[in-house]
């Protein structure tokens, strides 16, 4: 696996992407208000270095997102400050972790600059006001380069915004970069041969998870408030439990997707360092969009009422073992040891789960199915540009038969039908994220699990896209730390479009256990 930096004589540092040089006299821009063409002096008196100076840089940095658009509102602080400290923090850290890939400090600064103007006319501010924000790099960004990781996209600049990316701008929330991602997405591992791996923050030589791994990382280290991310096999809830934040997989269609599909596997979701963050930022992604056949027509500003709420009798389904897929030891001691939380919020705790038998043929027939128009041709063009489980996916898409595909169908739909009789009796349903802890980053996943080998690249995952095939919303909430000290996350699955619900558990238990406080370590050094 190739682990290469981004140094400031990369040839990577180009396109959008900025020179180190360029990068730090770009934090000076809002040190003189009105520095911005085009813009004229504001109310904002104090340089926005000057915070940076006084050490304000590093609380700011700490703060929630829900904190930060309370104190820019209130003007105690400017976007251009909140901008200077975050973009400082990437200077200091990223290195040390190659979380965020392309980097446009200058554009993100005259965002702030804007962003300030307009509250200090009095105009309407987003509910992400002057926060920023950085977009996995599978994500297209209009004028900044996304890479999906691949040397076939290695200088793409798209000309337009994905919709997700337009909403979270809309919002107020303001782009300062790209974070990091696998080749194409593919994997649980964030590595590729455009930027190297990105490493966990909690220990260096491990991998901080996939396939939201930059953004992970980026929370984890406070050089954002809010990353977004996507999700079919865990993506964005492997990252969060290795990493000690949030990430969200809400349910099929309510956050913008690829347009067109009717699949319910690929989402879009909302990743923080907290439940009540998460909650914020998915009421600005979450709406309809027409040309989404999954789309859920539902107002997304329920997301930001208040998420306390009585567990008392609630019913929660705690796992069983997933039928007998093999976890790491102290991953099933740690989550098991979460249970009397649930138990002491007055939850109603039996041990009981779905019937997943059939599941670990049916997701790998349709992943690998539904991924081989996009591969194919890429391995036709250019096979040493595509890593070999890419390779095995398309192999493995080609021998799969047509009665096979008509059987996963199949599954899927039963799996539907068994998940809603199941949420009958049920309102949660709970059990690890992973079944591993952090690895060895130079390994590119697991191949044997507690003496059980593993098959396939993605095996490694089943505990997550067990859930995927599900459709149900699930979160992964910090659960606790192994004796190591890495970060260990519990998967918490909500019933059929019950994000709202889902997010007021995740809150509850997050609120009990204060896991989630504990920052990285990577961030001492």
């Amino acid at each position: 696996m190739q682990d290469e930096g981004l140094g400031p004589d990369s040839p990577l540092t180009r396109a959008a992407t900025i020179t180190r040089r360029a990068f730090g006299q770009a934090l000076g821009i809002a040190a003189v208000a009105g520095s911005v063409p085009g813009l004229s002096g504001t109310a904002w008196a104090q340089p926005a270095k000057a915070a940076i100076v006084a050490g304000a840089g590093d609380e700011l940095c700490d703060l929630s997102a829900i904190e930060l658009v309370a104190r820019m509102r209130r003007k105690q602080v400017s976007a251009r400050e909140v901008m200077t400290a975050h973009l400082a923090r990437i200077e200091r850290v990223n290195a040390k972790v190659n979380a965020v890939v392309t980097i446009v400090a200058e554009r993100a600064m005259a965002d702030a600059a804007r962003a300030d103007e307009r509250l200090t006319r009095g105009e309407s501010s987003g509910v992400l006001h002057g926060l920023p924000v950085a977009h996995k790099d599978l994500v297209d960004t209009a004028g900044i380069r996304t890479t999906r990781g691949s040397p076939f996209y290695r200088d793409n600049v798209p000309a337009r915004d994905a919709l997700i990316v337009t909403r979270i701008r809309a919002a107020g929330a303001i782009t300062c970069g790209k974070t990091n991602t696998p080749e194409f997405g593919a994997g649980s591992q964030t590595f590729n041969s455009v930027f190297g791996a990105t490493r966990n923050p909690y220990d260096g030589t491990k991998t901080c998870g996939g396939s939201s791994g930059g953004a992970a990382v980026a929370l984890a280290c406070g050089m954002v408030p809010i990353a977004d991310g996507s999700d079919m096999g865990g993506s964005l809830r492997n990252p969060a439990a290795f990493c000690n934040v949030v990430g969200l997989r809400p349910a099929p269609g309510r956050v913008p997707g690829t347009a067109g599909s009717w699949s319910p596997l690929s989402v879009s979701g909302p990743m923080a360092r907290s439940v009540a963050d998460v909650a914020l930022f998915l009421s600005a992604m979450a709406g309809p969009d027409p040309v989404n056949p999954l789309s859920i027509a539902e107002d997304s500003s329920q997301f930001r009422a208040p998420l306390g709420r009585d567990f008392k009798g609630v019913r929660v389904a705690w796992w069983r073992g997933l039928g007998g897929i093999p976890f790491e030891p102290e991953i099933r001691q740690i989550v098991d040891a979460n249970r009397r939380v649930f138990e002491g919020l007055g939850c109603i705790v039996e041990e009981a789960e779905p019937d997943f038998a059939g599941v670990d043929e049916a997701f790998p027939a349709l992943r690998f199915t539904g991924n081989y128009s996009q591969y194919a041709p890429l391995v036709r063009e250019h096979p040493e540009w595509v890593k070999d489980t890419i390779k095995y996916e398309v192999a493995e898409a080609e021998r799969i038969s047509a009665a096979a595909i008509g059987r996963a169908l199949a599954r899927q739909t039963r799996m539907y039908d068994q998940s809603r009789q199941f949420f009958e009796r049920y309102d949660y349903f709970v059990l690890p994220v992973t079944q591993v802890s952090p690895f060895d980053v130079t390994v590119p996943y697991p191949a044997q699990i507690a003496g059980t080998a593993m098959g396939t690249y993605i095996d490694w995952m089943r505990s997550c896209w067990y859930i995927t095939f599900m459709s149900n919303p699930a979160i992964s909430v910090p659960a606790g730390f192994t004796p190591a000290g890495l970060p260990v996350g519990i998967q918490i699955v909500g019933r059929h479009r019950g994000e709202w619900s889902l997010l007021q558990m995740a809150h509850a238990f997050e609120q009990a256990t204060q896991h989630g406080k504990k920052r990285a370590t990577i961030l001492n050094g």
